[in-house]
């Protein structure tokens, strides 16, 4: 299975300010991803920027970097932008795999891509884990998916969702931030407007169910650990990966 994993980086979190460049064990917190995403079946995994500290950071560590315009509104959209500077064919398979989740494992990255080859008709093929605390399911950095028995995406939520069942009826699932796509569906993504309901949410993937697109959704095989949101996320993370090389 060929395919090209791509990683959206910008400078401006409203949460963690600088996000990318963050110390993670001696190293910014993007080199980390970069290196997961080495770890699966790539052909090819590059950093795609608007800023050029960022770009210099890869770019020091060894990786590549592609330039992109410093308008998109998501990282889908500059996906889009990466499939058209590389003049990817419509059936060519990027994965986005999301910079801040330094503990990725490359078992995901490779499970994306298996999931959308299996599912020809999806558009966007991704993952999630089931949640089994309230606390977790209450919390709107942690997103939630409602999925069909088939695995299509019915809805992504920060709301708990579905509302008032318990954290023990195996109903409730945490979004991973993982996604396979073709590149002919970025193309088609990033010429529709923002929808209402990704507006509301706050969920980009939201824009793909609005326009009547299949997300097809698996259950994780790996346990995928929490990406880093928030200030509590980032000491978390770096207190596992005290002494993690790269």
């Amino acid at each position: 299975m060929n395919f090209i994993a791509v990683i959206p980086a910008r400078i401006g979190s409203k949460r963690l300010p600088g996000k990318p460049l963050l110390d993670i064990a001696g190293k910014p917190m993007i080199q980390h991803v970069y290196a997961r995403a080495l770890e699966s079946n790539a052909d090819r995994v590059l950093v795609a920027t608007d800023d050029q500290g960022i770009a210099d950071a890869v770019i020091g560590f060894g990786g590549e970097c592609v330039m992109t315009r410093d308008d998109h509104l998501t990282g889908t959209d500059r996906l889009a932008e990466v499939a058209d500077v590389l003049e990817l064919s419509a059936e060519a398979i990027i994965v986005n795999v999301q910079g801040d989740e330094p503990l990725l494992p490359a078992s995901a990255v490779q499970q994306v891509v298996e999931i959308l080859v299996k599912y020809p008709q999806a558009s966007i093929a991704t993952l999630c884990e089931p949640i089994h605390q309230a606390s977790d399911i209450e919390d709107p950095n942690q997103v939630k998916v409602v999925k069909s028995q088939s695995g299509r995406a019915l809805y992504f939520s920060r709301a708990g969702i579905p509302v008032n069942s318990l954290p023990d009826c195996d109903v409730h699932y945490r979004h991973i931030g993982l996604y396979a796509y073709r590149a002919g569906f970025l193309r088609d993504f990033s010429s529709w407007d923002p929808t209402p309901l990704e507006q509301f949410e706050r969920l980009e993937q939201l824009r793909a169910l609005e326009h009547d697109r299949f997300v097809q959704v698996e259950v994780a095989i790996e346990s995928i650990p929490p990406g880093v949101d928030t200030e509590s996320d980032l000491e978390v993370v770096r207190h596992q990966m005290g002494g993690f090389g790269v």
